[in-house]
């Protein structure tokens, strides 16, 4: 039994303290951005701790001193002066189907703090309602208000594909939001959050002095678990996780920064582990990809599809102009500023004469979840018939057979309609072969063995690159081309070279697809020395 209690069902901050849960202290963070600002926008991507931060912030401003005793904002508090608070959870409309219940919810929403303030005159407009709701309380107790927004987006992200109610729903909302400028002078501070940015809707039009701490260095670990953290507040759990596994300490680092690790939120971010899944691998034991397990990607493949290439290798080490990280959804002509936005693909590199990011799959979590879930829309197969193929490939790969594996591909492959593979909008200049590169790609970063793809080496970079424990397997595809070919590139090349010495067997493999036969039509397996192993032709 753990020693710990994980705050794995909660978000709420009040309950974490009282209760003795695992809080990773971010007050210090929090007084510095309150002493600076007074307009607050902070983008995160879901489940990354912008709802706990919210109560936390809630929790201050009303005062509750005992909640915070032996945080950093107790040592740099000294009036604990108490404001009124309107919080709004905007995720509670994510469920609404028309414009009237969103109206109900938010009308809900009012009316709480309308009882709860003596406030009883109704008015239809919900912007000069929400404006009345602030300056009777400013008026009534003689104190400015504190108003925050979570998750400000979700029923405009919900609704991004349905223009006539998206258009419904900015109308609705900018009079609701317009209302924290216009009152300004009754606010003491203000703070809100979401996933992505949608420029029409006047919370960014209208409000110009919204300070958006996003991708400034200081606060990039405002939300998640920093490796700093990690290696001290959090080490002890670390310690309890490997020893409940059977591992050492420095291999449950390992294991826990490949699979949550690797975000970064700004030019020279601190290393930021997803909070969510980290802390639920911490309380259970074990290792699994839950940012996934318990979200949708229903929202991101309805996304994708509106864009004419959805191909996993376009998305990985793409690169992204400063101002695109800015621009609203609802006007980008690709889907990597959302991708970036939602987590699904992080800061890598910054180019500061450019101005310009790199970008990658964060950690292995998102990359296979990613690929799960863009193999279906993809490649138009399902995930039962796609998991029982990666089966016989794991099987043959951890035997040492690749050859086995590559049976089982070439019989998955023909499966794959004619219409897929064929389509017109794959990349034009590498014509097929960037689908079936693509195909290669996904199929084998999904391989629960620890798989590289696009190796990087001194001239240049394999297509595959697949360890294990025992073997090195380095394969080079060639479309329309030979074995021969691919074999020499390999060697030319040198891509088995970083492996040849560490002890075990390297396996070099050259594969040729025929664009016509769609299908492996041959491949030739050798040792490091260039001996055959095995040879298959079709």
């Amino acid at each position: 039994m753990s020693k710990f209690r994980y705050p794995v069902d909660t978000d709420q901050f009040a309950e974490i303290r009282q209760q003795g849960k695992v809080y990773v202290d971010k007050t210090g963070l929090m007084c510095d951005i309150i002493s600076k600002y007074k307009y607050v926008f902070l983008a995160r991507p879901r489940r990354f701790g912008k709802s706990l931060l919210c109560n936390t912030l809630k929790a201050y401003f009303q005062g509750q001193k005992e909640l915070f005793e032996g945080l950093k904002v107790a040592e740099l508090e000294t009036e604990w002066k108490k404001y009124p608070v309107l919080h709004f959870d905007m995720s509670e409309m994510r469920n609404c189907t028309d414009i009237k219940d969103m109206r109900d919810v938010l009308s809900a929403m009012l009316e709480y703090y309308e009882t709860a303030y003596g406030t009883q005159k109704r008015i239809d407009d919900f912007g000069k309602r929400f404006s009345q709701l602030i300056r009777h309380i400013y008026e009534s107790l003689g104190t400015q208000v504190v108003i925050i927004f979570d998750e400000y987006d979700t029923p405009l992200m919900r609704n991004l594909y349905n223009k006539e109610m998206l258009e419904e729903l900015r109308s609705l909302l900018r009079g609701f939001y317009q209302t924290v400028k216009l009152d300004g002078a009754y606010l003491r501070f203000v703070f809100i959050t979401g996933v992505t940015k949608f420029s029409q809707v006047s919370i960014f039009s209208e409000l110009n002095n919204l300070k958006q701490i996003s991708m400034l260095d200081e606060y990039s670990g405002i939300c998640g678990v920093t490796q700093k953290e990690l290696d001290s507040v959090l080490r002890p759990c670390v310690e309890e996780y490997a020893e409940a596994i059977g591992i050492t300490t420095d291999e449950a680092y390992a294991l826990l920064k490949k699979n949550y690790d690797g975000y970064h939120f700004s030019p020279n971010s601190e290393d930021v582990y997803a909070p969510f899944s980290l802390l639920n691998a911490l309380n259970d034991k074990l290792t699994r990809h839950y940012w996934f397990e318990t979200g949708t990607m229903t929202a991101l493949i309805e996304h994708l599809k509106h864009y004419p290439i959805i191909n996993a290798l376009q998305f990985d080490g793409v690169e992204l102009g400063g101002e695109d990280f800015n621009m609203g959804c609802e006007d980008a002509t690709t889907p990597i500023p959302l991708l970036y936005q939602s987590g699904y693909l992080t800061i890598d590199t910054y180019d500061p004469l450019l101005r310009s990011y790199t970008l990658h799959y964060p950690n292995l979590e998102v990359r296979e979840g990613m690929i799960r879930g863009l193999m279906p829309l993809v490649l138009n197969r399902t995930n039962i018939e796609s998991n029982n193929m990666l089966r016989q490939i794991a099987r043959g790969i951890y035997e040492g057979d690749l050859s086995k594996s590559l049976v089982a591909l070439r019989a998955y492959i023909a499966k794959i309609p004619y219409d897929i593979i064929t389509r017109k909008d794959w990349d034009e200049s590498e014509s097929r072969e960037g689908f079936y590169k693509m195909l290669f790609y996904m199929v084998f970063s999904l391989l629960n063995s620890i798989v590289d793809t696009e190796v990087k080496s001194i001239l240049g970079r394999a297509d595959v690159v697949i360890q294990t424990k025992t073997h090195v397997f380095v394969l080079e595809l060639k479309v329309d081309d030979t074995v021969e070919n691919a074999l020499a590139q390999i060697e030319d090349k040198g891509y088995a070279i970083p492996y040849e010495a560490d002890g075990r067997k390297v396996i070099k493999c050259g594969v040729s697809i025929s664009s016509e036969a769609r299908n492996i039509t041959h491949w030739r397996i050798t040792d490091a020395a260039g001996n055959t192993l095995n040879e298959e032709k079709f």
